[in-house]
C-alpha cells in the first residue's frame, strides 16, 4: 500500500476507541515522564518505559501501580518488550545497548558495550548526519522477538540498521542503510514481527512502514502514516501504530517544508494495510488526542495503550511558532475497543 501524503481520514469500520480515564494509579511522589515503550505480559501486566522518576513502572490491569525498577540503569530509556516468557528487553539509546531482565529487573544479558557507540559517522545525535551504516548499536531504539526465539532491533537513531540475533543472543544478520530507498532508513524506530513472521519497521523519518521477510528481503513499504513511532498487533492481525505526526513550528515549514500539518495519532490497519480506525485530533490535554503519541501497545482483549513523549523531544527541529504541551497533558492512556 502506497500514497504520497497521509491521509487524515476518521475511521473506515466499526471500530472504535474509549478513553479509560485516570486509569493509572500513582502514590504522591511518583510521576511518569516520556512513557517511550510499552507492553504487557502473560497476565495483563502493563509494563511502562519512562523518563520519570523510575524506568520501568508495572502496572495490573486495573491500573493500580505493582512495583517500579531499573532505577540507575540507563542513560535514557527508549524502548521496551515482554518477551513470549515474560521477560523483559530494554533498549538504552543514548547507553547504545539492549538489556535482557527478568520481570523483576534482574539483569540476564547485554547486548553491545554499554556508552560505546559503533561509527557511523553520526554527530550530535542526528540521524542526517550517518555517514554509514555499521554494527551493533548506536542508539538503538526497540527490539522484537520471533516466534522462534530469535531477537531483532532497530538500530535507529544514529545508525540505520536492523540487526537480527539467534535464540542464543548470537549475530545472524544486519541490513539497512542510510537513506530513502528500499532497505533504508531514516530512523529505524520500531522493529515488530506480525504473526505471518514479517517483520514490520517503523521507518520514522520517511514517513513509512517497511515490511521485510525474515531474512530482511524487503516485501513493500505502507506510506500512510506520518512519521511512525512504534509498532503493536493483536490477535486478529490488526496493526497498531502510533504517529507523531508533523506539526507546525516543528516539522511543517522548518524541516520538512513540502508536509502539510498532521496531528499525531494512532492509525489501526488490518494485515493488507486498509486503515479500519484513526484517531487523534490535536486536542491537547483533552482524552482520546495526543500531543506526540510514541509508545503503543495493545492486550490481548483488545485494551490499547498509548504513551506520550513531551516536547524536549523534538530538539533542533522546533522553532518558536512550535507548539507546547499544555499542563496536565497526559503521557499515558488506556483505551477499551467497542469491541
Amino acid at each position: 500500500m502506497t500514497s504520497d501524503q497521509p491521509t487524515d481520514t476518521a475511521n473506515t469500520s466499526d471500530l472504535v476507541f474509549t478513553p479509560v480515564v485516570d486509569w493509572q494509579q500513582l502514590p504522591d511522589g511518583t510521576t511518569l515522564s516520556e512513557v517511550v515503550s510499552i507492553d504487557l505480559d502473560s497476565r495483563n501486566q502493563v509494563y511502562v518505559f519512562s523518563r520519570g522518576s523510575h524506568p520501568v513502572f508495572v502496572f495490573a490491569e486495573d491500573g493500580s501501580l505493582l512495583k517500579t525498577w531499573g532505577d540507575g540503569l540507563f542513560q535514557r530509556p527508549h524502548g521496551l518488550i515482554v518477551a513470549p516468557d515474560d521477560t523483559i528487553w530494554c533498549a538504552d539509546d543514548f547507553g547504545h545497548a539492549v538489556y535482557h531482565f527478568t520481570s523483576d529487573g534482574e539483569l540476564l544479558a547485554t547486548l553491545g558495550t554499554p556508552g560505546k557507540a559503533s561509527d557511523t559517522g553520526c554527530t550530535n545525535f542526528d540521524y542526517r548526519t550517518i555517514q554509514q551504516a555499521a554494527g551493533p548499536f548506536n542508539a538503538p531504539t526497540n527490539m522484537a522477538v520471533a516466534v522462534d526465539g530469535s531477537l531483532y532491533v532497530s538500530d535507529g537513531y544514529c545508525n540505520a540498521r536492523i540487526h537480527h540475533y539467534s535464540a542464543d543472543l548470537e549475530l545472524l544478520a544486519s541490513w539497512g542503510d542510510p537513506g530513502g530507498g528500499p532497505g533504508q532508513f531514516g530512523v529505524a524506530h520500531d522493529v515488530g514481527i506480525a504473526s505471518d513472521g514479517t517483520v514490520f519497521v517503523c521507518d520514522r523519518e520517511n514517513s513509512r512502514l517497511q515490511l521485510f521477510a525474515p531474512d530482511g528481503t524487503f516485501q513493500e513499504e505502507w506510506t500512510d502514516v506520518a512519521r511512525p513511532c512504534n509498532i503493536a498487533f493483536d490477535d486478529a492481525d490488526r496493526v497498531y501504530v502510533s504517529e507523531l505526526g508533523f506539526q507546525i513550528g516543528m516539522y511543517v515549514g522548518n524541516a520538512f517544508p513540502d508536509r502539510k500539518p498532521i496531528p499525531s495519532r494512532v492509525t489501526v490497519f488490518d494485515r493488507a494495510g486498509t486503515q479500519l480506525a484513526r484517531f487523534g485530533s490535536g486536542d491537547y490535554g483533552q482524552p482520546g488526542h495526543f500531543f506526540a503519541a510514541h509508545g503503543i501497545a495493545v492486550s490481548a482483549g483488545g485494551d490499547l495503550y498509548v504513551g506520550e513523549v513531551r516536547p524536549g523531544h523534538y530538539g533542533a527541529h522546533a522553532n518558536d511558532a512550535a507548539p507546547r504541551a499544555p499542563a496536565g497533558t497526559p503521557v499515558l492512556q488506556k483505551f477499551s475497543p467497542n469491541k
